[in-house]
């Protein structure tokens, strides 16, 4: 059965990952995305490598794992938008399209007559999605904006890494570019709202989306930890800052997370662990009195920890119903049989890999499941296809385009 997209037509004019992020969200749930690119270049993730993804015979080839994470279920045209033939078959696409994602600069795409306002002339229906550092509003609008930035500006760094006071504290990044990450994401649910409006009103509309924004929005619990005190959280490295236990430990041969999300979790872990009293403990007897002596309660959980291997602590607390895993490097990710048994690893045919690897969707659907139907395209695969199909244009008039260097 088709996706539940698969009447959605998306143009998308994003490069690097947040935008790429919602159109490729798009295009898993059915929706055809028809991905612009500069011709020559194209997005600029294709050359953040390497590494690279290696052809069936185990060599390197042109193909940056970071632009094949973002971009798969896209076709990809070349045009160069600074040339007026180039921008008219953006307006001729738009006029066809249900949705436009672009992530330029403030102000860029209206110099071109491809703003909201020039394309909602042509196609009232349009849903246009801005993404950009700071908004389209605000005194920052201007400034170019990158998921580092917005993690330290936004406060995320301020509450991630190891406490200042202990080896290694200070100031970290999370991992991945989770800022940019998570734009992608509420972009994706905004579209879709949008898509869901226009059905009863017939109407699109402008959503404007920025990577301060989202930051500030996802610091969830710790934004409103500080709006309820006025005290600004801090670093706490992997204890959590309103439950404990919930943290790594130190284990014999290794480490792994306990997550006693409640007290009755909190009783459980002591009976399986042998430390019964600490459940009656008047100091660590409930949630909030643990917070308050967190640093008794962990020197305690920490010897316990100390005396047993990682597995015989995951088995036992399994047992016991208690929350808890080890702490897995990408390799064991994949090997985890539950990742394996979920297929959250799936292998899409690619023209010149000829299989590429790739993450799956988490989005699971009883009557429109998710298919993997194209791979990261090749720079300008689909140009002619597109254009032939879409706008009517013969191999003559292709041609003539080509040599013009508009595609």
């Amino acid at each position: 059965m088709a996706g539940p997209l698969s009447h959605i037509r998306v143009i998308d004019l994003t490069r690097v990952l947040a935008g790429p992020w919602c159109g490729q969200n798009l295009a898993d749930l059915g929706a055809e995305v028809i991905k612009v690119e500069r011709p020559g270049k194209g997005d600029d993730s294709r050359a953040f490598g390497p590494p690279w993804i290696k052809d069936a015979a185990g060599n390197d080839t042109a193909q940056a794992a970071y632009f094949v994470c973002a971009n798969r279920g896209k076709q990809s045209i070349t045009l160069d938008l600074a040339n007026p033939e180039a921008q008219q078959i953006v307006r001729d696409l738009a006029a066809k399209c249900d949705v436009l994602l672009e992530n330029y600069k403030v102000g860029d795409l209206a110099r071109y007559g491809l703003g909201y306002a020039d394309l909602a002339k042509i196609n009232p229906g349009l849903i246009y999605c801005s993404i950009t550092g700071f908004g389209q509003t605000g005194p920052y609008k201007d400034r170019p904006g990158y998921d580092f930035m917005a993690q330290g500006m936004g406060g995320l760094m301020s509450v991630t890494g190891e406490r200042d006071d202990l080896p290694g504290g200070g100031p970290q990044r999370v991992g991945v570019p989770i800022v940019d990450i998570m734009t992608g994401m509420y972009a994706s649910i905004a579209v879709c709202a949008a898509i869901a409006h226009r059905a009863q009103s017939g109407v699109g509309q402008y959503i404007d989306m920025a990577l301060l924004d989202t930051q500030v929005a996802f610091l969830s619990n710790q934004a409103m930890n500080y709006l309820a005190t006025g005290e600004a959280p801090v670093r706490l490295g992997n204890t959590h800052p309103n439950i404990v236990p919930y943290q790594t430990f130190r284990t014999q041969d290794g480490a792994i997370i306990l997550a006693c999300g409640n007290d009755n979790l909190f009783r459980k872990f002591c009976d399986v662990a042998g430390c019964g009293e600490l459940a009656i403990d008047p100091r660590f007897a409930s949630n909030g009195k643990r917070v308050e002596n967190r640093a008794a309660l962990t020197a305690l959980l920490d010897a316990l920890f100390a005396a047993r291997s990682t597995h015989d602590w995951v088995a036992a607390l399994e047992s016991a119903g208690v929350p808890n895993g080890p702490i897995n490097d990408l390799a064991q990710v994949f090997d985890e049989p539950q990742v394996v048994a979920r297929g959250m690893r799936v292998d899409v045919t690619h023209p010149v890999t000829g299989q590429v690897p790739m993450v799956a969707s988490p989005m699971r659907f009883s009557g429109t499941p998710i298919e993997y139907r194209l791979a990261p395209p090749m720079l300008g695969e689909h140009t002619e296809a597109v254009l032939a199909r879409e706008l009517g244009f013969d191999p003559a008039t292709l041609a003539q385009l080509r040599a013009r260097g508009v595609i």
